[in-house]
């Protein structure tokens, strides 16, 4: 399937100190209904929502999950700092058909948003899944290279030593990830640019790692701390904002069913208790939300005022 073609494909808040900036790459159908992405997930609460799942998180008429792939940008104490880098240019995956060999102008959308790749201090990969580590080389000649020369890049040994296919691990996604570690890892491993920590690790007085272990193995959450603002940015945790209101839908990517329940109910319960923005990954419309407990659940309290992709014309 196409990605849906929008104009803009940036955006920008401010949360205290710290300044945020929405970089599209992909928004669009992922081949899967809820029923494939989410098994398990009560149906009626997708008929329940539909009113504004579509079409922002949901194709009315196909019934097909529409998602962003995007990369957060954020300035802060004088640093420019990525979390995650998508899928990338030119990568074979032949596993994933809407991920396979992509070609997008997203380093001339980062370059909108007023960063250039030598720009770049820290990358964040929250987690060594295929569509979160694309950007972090490129292809130069026939050898891939670290988009980001100048930056530090941030990955959990956990999740480093789980997709490392020295490792011999079985990993849920079996090969849907195959190629990933070789031409968006390692290379930046090899460069010396990768720096692997284990229980946290603080970024700066306002920015912080921790591990959130389920959707795999070494999945972490940033979390931001500004003046009076909160965030927390949790990756894949959450796919579609469905399971906000149902926190015990995984997607059918989660490497542990049972810690990415607790997981995500330990976060969702943080945001909803400290009023912190909850941004994942992957939401298109206005990309992040607030929440609030509803009884042994969650609910959306409001969303981020970031511009829907699909009001972009």
């Amino acid at each position: 399937m196409e990605p849906i073609e929008v104009e803009a494909a940036v955006d920008t808040i401010t949360l205290g100190d710290v300044t945020l900036t929405r970089v599209r790459e992909y928004f669009g159908p992922v081949d899967m209904a809820p029923e494939v992405f989410f098994p398990g997930s009560p149906a009626e609460a997708w008929e329940a929502h539909r009113s504004w799942l579509v079409p922002d998180f949901l194709d009315g008429r196909t019934r097909i999950v529409n998602s962003a792939i995007q990369t957060w940008v954020l300035r802060s104490e004088g640093r420019v700092i990525l979390v995650d880098t998508g899928v990338g240019n030119h990568k074979d995956r032949p596993y994933a058909p809407v991920w396979n060999r992509l070609n997008t102008d997203f380093l001339g959308d980062l370059a909108r948003a007023g960063v250039r790749p030598e720009d770049v201090d820290i990358v964040i990969n929250t987690h060594l899944h295929i569509d979160h580590v694309g950007w972090n080389t490129y292809l130069e000649g026939r050898s891939w290279v670290p988009t980001f020369p100048n930056a530090t890049y941030l990955m959990s040994r956990a999740d480093f030593d789980f997709w490392n296919p020295a490792n011999e691990h079985k990993p849920l996604l079996g090969r849907g990830n195959q190629n990933v570690f070789e031409d968006s890892v390692a290379p930046v491993r090899e460069a010396g640019q990768v720096l692997l920590w284990e229980e946290g690790h603080r970024i700066d007085g306002s920015l912080r790692l921790d591990l959130a272990p389920g959707h795999t193995p070494g999945s972490s959450v940033l979390r931001l701390e500004s003046g009076s603002e909160r965030a927390v940015f949790v990756g894949d945790l959450l796919h579609s904002p469905v399971q906000i209101h149902e926190p015990d839908s995984n997607s059918c990517f989660c490497e542990d069913p049972a810690g990415a329940r607790a997981t995500r109910r330990r976060l969702l319960g943080w945001a909803a208790d400290n009023n912190a923005l909850v941004v994942p990954a992957h939401l298109g419309g206005h990309g992040a939300a607030e929440v609030v407990r509803e009884g042994d659940k969650f609910a959306v309290k409001g969303w981020a005022p970031f511009a829907p992709y699909t009001e972009q014309v």
